[in-house]
């Protein structure tokens, strides 16, 4: 196939939209598609006034395509891109894919969206970001109502539209989204391994003997991390936090006795997240919840947020606790009762482990592949135009 993915967010700005991207351009090349990537600009003026630009040319062999972009007020790494539909429909146009992969639309993915529609093409929206629900926390709660329209919009407008979490697949249906499929996330179950575990990395962060409560994730306000702080003072225990954004020092201030041990990826991000003994994720605003998965292929039980991704994740009593939203004593009483259990909290492990395995990005995308070739054979056989 030749499939143009159009990405709300890219390299180099790293995150769960990106992350799953890079898997599944990985696996489209591995089967020998024709891709082009559309997404935000990274540039800037250095003091010479040059252009400067971290956006990679080419991702898998495949051309990345980028459009101007300005930073976000109060969270420079996620960028805006300008630019018009007709813009975005001449690129599609010069390059005839057969289906457009839309990655969290909203600003550049709405003008996909609709330069598709224009040049009567599929279009598979993947919805990853549940970004009305960000408005409270930025301090303008009256626009949730007004991105939810925009969501809306975007949804009803695409061919197909895939939801990643049983929540998400009931929250767009309440809304009236039609043609919903369900697409998990993969996870790298060799990279995320309970063998991982590093005696000498938790020795570096904690004394012999000491329990680490370890959260992944950005530092922002969605993220709602100030709500570890009954956590951060528990006898014999280590709050580890690993991420970077907007947020830190904030939550530097709030959380006096935690370890910040800023961005991590790759090996180094896999034998922190091993080295954990209890995972937690207090975000009410999770559509799927990634490091959750990578807590568990790591052997490491969880405690979370019972709102959204988490509740399809964790098996509470099993894998995990889940609490309901707002009540930070039931976290705690989660937390302390794995703490206090060292068989309770290894079975739990040992059950979070057993849970992920299967999970492999090639399973979920071939899945993926194969809602490509439904869209298809959909908008031939009714085209949907919902913007005319």
């Amino acid at each position: 196939m030749r499939v143009a993915v159009v990405a709300e967010s890219f390299l180099p700005h790293m995150n769960g939209v990106t992350h799953s991207l890079l898997k599944v351009l990985a696996h489209l090349r591995s089967r020998g598609d024709d891709v082009l990537v559309i997404a935000p600009s990274s540039s800037w003026l250095d003091r010479h006034s040059r252009a400067v630009s971290e956006a990679p040319a080419s991702v898998e062999g495949y051309p990345v395509i980028t459009l101007p972009s300005v930073p976000l007020t109060g969270y420079t790494n996620v960028r805006l891109a300008a630019g018009t539909v007709s813009r975005v429909r001449r690129i599609l146009a010069a390059f005839a894919p057969d289906v457009v992969h839309v990655a969290s639309p909203f600003v550049l993915g709405w003008r996909a969206v609709q330069a598709a529609e224009q040049l009567g093409l599929p279009t598979v929206s993947v919805y990853q970001t549940e970004i009305p629900a960000y408005a409270a926390r930025y301090g303008v709660p009256w626009a949730e109502n007004l991105l939810w329209q925009r969501v809306e919009n975007i949804h009803q407008a695409s061919t197909l539209t895939l939801a990643p979490s049983s929540f998400a697949l009931k929250q767009l249906d309440s809304r009236g989204i039609p043609r919903l499929r369900l697409w998990r996330r993969g996870v790298d179950t060799a990279r995320f391994n309970p063998v991982k575990r590093d005696g000498g990395w938790r020795h570096s962060v904690a004394p012999a003997g000491t329990k680490i409560i370890g959260y992944v994730g950005r530092l922002a306000a969605e993220k709602q991390v100030e709500d570890l702080a009954g956590l951060d003072a528990i006898p014999e225990t280590k709050l580890v936090i690993v991420g970077s954004g907007p947020a830190k020092e904030s939550l530097q201030h709030k959380l006096p006795g935690a370890h910040f041990a800023g961005f991590q990826s790759g090996e180094d991000l896999a034998r922190m997240m091993a080295s954990f003994d209890l995972f937690v994720h207090p975000g009410e605003s999770e559509t799927f919840c990634q490091t959750i998965q990578e807590a568990m292929a790591s052997g490491v039980p969880v405690v979370a947020v019972g709102r959204g991704g988490p509740l399809d994740l964790v098996d509470s009593s099993r894998t995990g606790w889940l609490y309901p939203p707002g009540e930070l004593d039931q976290l705690h009483a989660g937390v302390m009762d794995l703490l206090g259990d060292d068989t309770k909290r290894r079975a739990f492990g040992r059950a979070a482990y057993s849970a992920v395995q299967g999970r492999t990005w090639p399973v979920l995308c071939e899945q993926l592949t194969s809602y490509y070739m439904e869209a298809i054979e959909v908008h031939r056989s009714a085209p949907v135009n919902t913007l005319s």
